[in-house]
């Protein structure tokens, strides 16, 4: 295994413990901290994915021409800088500033799975993105818990701090990576633009409609548990815990599969998330129902590794930034919508997402995706 993503992949554990520590628990945060209701908080989810969304290209495009590893180093900072603003604030504009600018390190997404895919010697693309996702996860399945306890103890804004702390050492580990050349296309013979690749576009809308689908349930889902299935703080993070255990392993366990069989099984699993948590009440079947949900992040680095055969390596960066930005933007219009929905009634947002799903899924088995000559 690359030294690099020994650094990295132990950078990643700390920054998900950290993490989880508050990321799930924001939608409460919003709601108990600062009164807001459902479809104001879906408001304010939706703008934090408008400053992720905004990133993307950006950061895959410097990602190509720059290089990866400085992006990276100037993500770490900045996410430890908005964990310490958000831990902080005891007013909505001033939270919603550190927020936000949390939400612009979404940037980071298309470097580092460049980064990893160039340091990952004779792994596959998928097993070296899912090792790199699993280790993230493995973090934030002892984030939830730990941020739910200090929550209840000395207070939901204690989580944030403790956070930081986590992210300082992380920020630590990252700085001994060491720097990539950039990779350059034949000037005589250059490549298709991503805007002309037929493949990748048609990949792009597939995956697109995908996460839609996967993602609608979940953002209010946090809220659903505190007031229609009435779980603790203590008991909620137990819930995020299972559910980040899952990420972890259900990304290492698809990553085994061909990448379009495990996209195809990976949402699969996220029906039976939407099961669980629509036809569950016990804190069994809830948990196993976030875990199952793990799918959706599995799901990401198969897809990454899909749309990987269809460009040259030249434009990696960029077409990562590409699928990044088509989720960013899922996770603008979809909090609104589900806070609209979620305030009429919480419980038909999980029969919709099983029927969008299953379209999906009927589109993921249809597709066949070409392969282009210069990778």
């Amino acid at each position: 295994m690359n030294r690099n993503l020994i650094f990295v992949a132990a950078a990643l554990c700390l920054w998900g413990f950290g993490e989880g520590m508050f990321m799930n628990f924001v939608p409460i945060y919003l709601g108990k901290e600062f009164l807001l209701g459902e479809q104001q908080i879906g408001m304010a989810l939706g703008a934090f994915g408008a400053f992720m969304a905004v990133t993307h290209l950006p950061g895959g495009y410097l990602a190509d021409k720059i290089g990866r590893r400085p992006l990276l180093f100037v993500a770490w900072v900045m996410g430890l800088s908005a964990t310490l603003i958000m831990g902080f604030a005891t007013s909505l504009p001033f939270y919603l500033v550190g927020i936000f600018a949390y939400g612009l390190t979404a940037f980071v997404s298309s470097p580092l799975s460049s980064y990893v895919t160039a340091a990952r010697g004779k792994w596959s693309v998928a097993t070296a993105l899912a090792l790199i996702s699993a280790s993230f996860n493995i973090g934030m399945a002892l984030g939830p818990v730990s941020g739910g306890w200090v929550g209840e103890h000395y207070g939901m804004r204690s989580s944030y701090l403790v956070a930081s702390g986590a992210f300082l050492f992380s920020t630590l580990l990252i700085f001994f990576i060491k720097p990539q050349p950039i990779d350059k296309h034949d000037v005589e013979s250059p490549p298709v633009s991503l805007q002309n690749n037929a493949g990748f576009i048609s990949f792009l809308a597939l995956v697109t409609f995908a996460s839609f689908a996967m993602y609608i349930a979940q953002p209010l889902t946090p809220n659903f548990l505190k007031d229609a299935r009435h779980l603790s703080l203590g008991d909620t993070g137990w819930v995020f815990s299972a559910g980040a255990l899952g990420n972890a392993l259900l990304t290492i366990a698809l990553s085994r599969f061909k990448p379009r069989n495990g996209f195809i099984i990976a949402q699969a699993l996220v029906t039976l998330f939407a099961f669980c948590i629509w036809l569950g009440t016990g804190l069994p079947i809830l948990a196993l129902g976030y875990f199952l949900m793990g799918g959706f992040r599995a799901a990401r680095p198969l897809a990454q590794a899909q749309a990987r055969e269809l460009v040259h390596t030249s434009q990696m960066g960029l077409m990562y930034g590409a699928l990044e930005t088509a989720n960013a933007f899922i996770f603008i219009l979809v909090p609104p919508l589900a806070g609209f929905i979620f305030e009429r009634d919480p419980f038909i947002i999980y029969p919709l997402a099983i029927g969008l799903i299953a379209i999906s899924i009927v589109g993921s088995l249809i597709y066949s995706s070409p392969k282009v000559i210069h990778v």
